[in-house]
């Protein structure tokens, strides 16, 4: 099921983290580090299956060699304490073929970072249950001679941030829609959408980075204790799961329930015993019946359910759309029509006499 999983982060020298090591991580390569003098093998990583470099105007040709640009990154940094690189993650949705998704993560990527004047190191790792995209990002302007400039502060605005985040779940949700899928992903925290789950890290390949420098056991402690809280509250009151679950997509089968639950239960006594609270909720409304194939039937579909909430919210929309296909015209008072026309800075002798207007009367161009 698709998710919204989205992080920025600077690649800081002063956390021991090389421009190039990250690279030959990302897209799956073995580079060099020249002015570490060491060599960073990651060509092992058989779950990378794509990787380019998008350059914005006028980047020259040259920093499309992967380890020519990051190499020239980090020789471009002086301070011990340098921010050499941008770094972001995205979730890609699942549902997508790989060739869907290679080509809306790409085109997000020219959109939101390129145009805007940055290199793209642009890589997607299709690892099972959770294919997502990585994308190192240039801090430094390109100049018309083909080299780094200035740090581009502007880049590090927060607003800048949100704008990124909200445009990847509104591309993706779009992608999702055009290809008929029944499901969406949302950019906003729990706590803006109304959800009482606590949010739980997407951690992935984090894991073993975390193992290495011994923080592992103490963050997933946290995690499980919010994982037991999450729990708690489902337990109190399980039709939490099918509000998490519409919340998401307007239906869903019996297996995606059972996957919500076990996002936070998998204490199998625990989790027949929801799966039966759930199933016994006045709340859930059967849509359509499994159907099995038989015969030269070999159509397979499993029982779609939606909520009651659900099922009226949809019942009301389809009533509106009725009554608007009905009205023949929509009124505007003369009062609300002189003011919209007043906001343009001319009419044309066409549209005024359209409009009832006099173009004597009518606001002169600027």
């Amino acid at each position: 099921m698709a998710i919204y999983h989205f992080t920025a982060k600077v690649i800081k020298r002063s956390h021991g983290r090389s421009a190039v090591a990250a690279a030959a991580y990302r897209a799956g390569e073995r580079l060099a580090d020249e002015g570490r003098e060491r060599t960073f093998d990651y060509s092992y990583k058989s779950e990378v299956i794509h990787s380019e470099i998008i350059l914005p105007e006028p980047a020259p040709k040259w920093m499309q060699d992967r380890p020519k640009l990051w190499n020239a990154v980090e020789a471009r940094e002086q301070r011990p304490d340098a921010q050499v690189a941008r770094e972001i993650e995205f979730a890609l949705p699942q549902e997508l073929s790989q060739a869907d998704a290679i080509s809306l993560a790409r085109n997000y990527v020219r959109a939101e970072f390129v145009e805007r004047g940055m290199v793209a190191d642009f890589n997607i790792h299709w690892e099972p249950d959770n294919p997502h995209a990585h994308v190192m990002l240039t801090m430094r302007e390109i100049t018309e001679d083909g080299s780094f400039g200035r740090k581009v502060r502007e880049w590090n605005a927060v607003g800048l941030l949100r704008e990124w985040r909200q445009h990847w779940a509104d591309r993706a949700n779009q992608r999702l829609h055009e290809r008929g899928f029944d499901i969406r992903i949302d950019h906003r925290s729990y706590r803006d959408q109304g959800v009482e789950f606590e949010p739980t890290s997407h951690l992935g390949r984090a894991v073993d980075e975390m193992r290495q420098r011994g923080e592992y056991a103490e963050r997933a402690r946290e995690l499980e204790e919010v994982r037991a809280r999450n729990a708690r509250k489902i337990e109190q009151r399980p039709e939490l799961v099918l509000e998490h679950l519409t919340r998401r997509q307007s239906t869903f089968t019996r297996n995606e329930v059972a996957r919500e639950i076990f996002r936070y239960i998998d204490d199998q006594e625990r989790f027949r015993h929801l799966m039966g609270r759930i199933e016994a909720s006045p709340e859930l409304v059967l849509l359509a019946p499994e159907v099995k194939g038989r015969g030269d039937r070999e159509i397979e579909e499993p029982a779609r359910y939606t909520t009651r909430e659900m099922l009226g919210i949809e019942s009301r929309l389809a009533e509106r759309a009725l009554e608007l296909t009905q009205e023949r015209a929509h009124g505007v008072s003369e009062e609300k029509r002189e003011r919209v026309l007043e906001r343009h800075d001319y009419l044309s002798e066409e549209r005024a006499r359209r409009s009832g207007i006099s173009p004597v009367n009518a606001p002169s161009r600027r």
